[in-house]
């Protein structure tokens, strides 16, 4: 299973710093990370993003500049299948950027995509998740009944002005749990606490929480 990292600020924020502390939780992981990765940064009017194959803790880090805005995904490939950098997320769709980690079996929906978290993005596209967190509630009951077993449903959809989170998960709550952070007027969400673990919070299981608007 993969990890993720979304962090909004009201200040424009060193991206490479942010990589550097999910690289950390990536290389240190009891699950492999090192299918590839990717991050996505608002640039006040649009998505911005970087894919590759290589490992996030092998990449050239301090390539990115700043921004107020960021998602990041390290990816650990599900039965080790489907490696592309096209299969990397985060996905993006006009204003919608997506990233996800978890696993769903015995899915009964139809919708585009190569692997199933692209089509659980489309699926929530469709079903007007990325606009209204009601809507993303709704999203998640359809996906729920139409699914055998959720092992996990971890995911956050950001625009520019900022992003919805759901956490869901029937075991391993160790590793399903995700943590909040605040600090002055940043905002983080992690797969796991960083930077030495302080002042993070763990998201309850079955939350959809939404963070919108000004920091």
């Amino acid at each position: 299973m993969c990890r993720l990292l979304a962090v909004r600020d009201g200040d424009p924020f060193a991206i490479p710093g942010q990589l550097r502390a999910l690289a950390a939780i990536a290389r240190h992981s009891r699950e492999f990370q090192g299918d590839g990765w990717g991050c996505a940064w608002w640039d006040g009017q649009t998505w911005q993003r970087y894919r590759s194959l290589t490992p996030i803790w092998e990449d050239q880090l301090d390539q990115f500049g700043e921004t107020r805005l960021l998602l990041a995904h390290a990816r650990s490939a599900f039965r080790n299948e489907g490696i592309a950098v096209e299969n990397n997320m985060p996905f993006i769709e006009d204003e919608v950027a997506f990233v996800f980690n978890g696993e769903l079996r015995g899915v009964r929906l139809t919708a585009p995509g190569r692997i199933g978290a692209e089509k659980l993005f489309h699926t929530f596209r469709r079903l007007g998740a990325a606009r209204d967190t009601a809507a993303l509630r709704r999203a998640v009951d359809v996906v729920v009944r139409r699914t055998a077993y959720v092992r996990a449903m971890n995911l956050v959809m950001a625009n520019g002005g900022g992003f919805r989170v759901v956490s869901r998960f029937n075991e391993d709550t160790d590793y399903f749990t995700m943590h909040l952070k605040r600090e002055g007027t940043r905002l983080a969400i992690c797969s796991e606490p960083f930077q030495g673990g302080d002042g993070w919070h763990p998201i309850a299981n079955g939350s959809v929480l939404e963070f919108q608007g000004p920091c």
